[in-house]
């Protein structure tokens, strides 16, 4: 049997502040999966998505299915 979860990963709201919308940086994303990982989740699939904040500014997010053995 498989054990599924959905994560949001996103980055800080100081970058969208200061400068207008916020990237996803990659050496932070790569520790986010491989901190999962180490914990025996496998990321499946994993949508891209810009999430609103206050109307105005912008940030980059990801929407990262995973999997591991119940």
């Amino acid at each position: 049997m498989k054990q599924y979860k959905a994560v949001i990963y996103q980055e800080g709201m100081l970058g969208s502040l200061l400068l207008g919308a916020s990237k996803v940086d990659p050496v932070r994303f790569t520790d986010f999966l491989n901190k999962h990982a180490a914990q025996g989740w496998r990321v499946i699939t994993m949508e891209k998505d810009i999430r609103r904040m206050l109307l105005l500014w912008r940030r980059e997010a990801y929407v990262v299915l995973m999997e591991k053995e119940a």
